[in-house]
């Protein structure tokens, strides 16, 4: 399987770079922005754009595959794959021009992700990781920090869109952990997160009610960086919790 995927990771490289860029030239423009959800759940024709651009390049090289992407309904195909895609993931940030956005690219194969990519194009940062090949970020391989005491880690998280109006909205769990840890960092994007701990930037992260095309790419990438991860259904999307050893045992008592 190895050269085939790694052909794939070569693929989705180009495939981002050219979408990054289109995003990074339209980011000064004026753009439509649409509310999903919610006021603070929004969508620009960006995401829209890059979503079509994906799924198209997917199924010209992988017509057989399956495709998730955020924007678009399930597509189904005939092998044992499967992509996972967020076009954007911080379209909030993105639509403020705030540079902390990325694409987010996973493949799975029977069930489990096995490819990973997620690409800050304002960041130039191109994080990717191949089962069981470590994880790297702009060709160099990285690892999750060394750090082993609360007290001194830096971790992230972040709040579900519906946090006004629905009780589980982490506040109690952001509270239980803003007085024992070194610091926290809120970006605005899920995936960039996961990246963070992976690059060993970040110690830890948890967050509740996101879903499949947030994390997948950056689950990998953390398991590949030598993290630990756990990721749990819920009736509202999924809770995810990553870190090093120590700082994600930590996190899991006190969450």
């Amino acid at each position: 399987m190895s050269a085939e995927w790694k052909q794939i990771i070569a693929n989705i490289k180009e495939w981002v770079k050219e979408a990054g860029a289109e995003q990074v030239k339209r980011l000064d423009q004026p753009m439509e922005v649409k509310s999903k959800s919610s006021t603070i759940d929004l969508v620009t024709e960006v995401d829209v754009w890059t979503d079509e651009f994906l799924r198209q390049k997917i199924k010209a090289s992988y017509p057989d595959h399956s495709i998730l992407t955020e924007e678009q309904d399930f597509h189904e195909g005939a092998s044992d794959y499967e992509w996972v895609v967020d076009p954007i993931d911080g379209t909030v940030n993105y639509a403020h021009q705030f540079p902390m956005f990325c694409i987010s690219v996973a493949l799975k194969y029977k069930g489990e992700t096995v490819i990973g990519v997620v690409y800050a194009p304002k960041l130039g940062e191109c994080y990717e990781a191949m089962k069981g090949e470590g994880a790297y970020l702009n060709g160099n391989p990285i690892s999750v920090s060394q750090t082993d005491n609360l007290k001194a880690a830096v971790v992230a998280t972040g709040f579900p869109y519906d946090r006004a109006t629905d009780p589980q909205n982490n506040v109690k769990e952001f509270n239980a952990v803003i007085l024992k840890v070194g610091g926290v960092r809120r970006t605005g994007s899920a995936a960039i997160d996961l990246c963070q701990v992976a690059s060993g930037r970040f110690d830890g992260y948890w967050e509740y009610k996101i879903n499949p095309w947030d994390f997948e790419a950056g689950l990998l990438l953390v398991q590949e960086a030598g993290g630990k991860v756990q990721k749990v259904k819920q009736e509202k999307g999924y809770f995810v919790l990553v870190g090093n050893e120590p700082i994600y045992t930590e996190l899991q008592d006190l969450l």
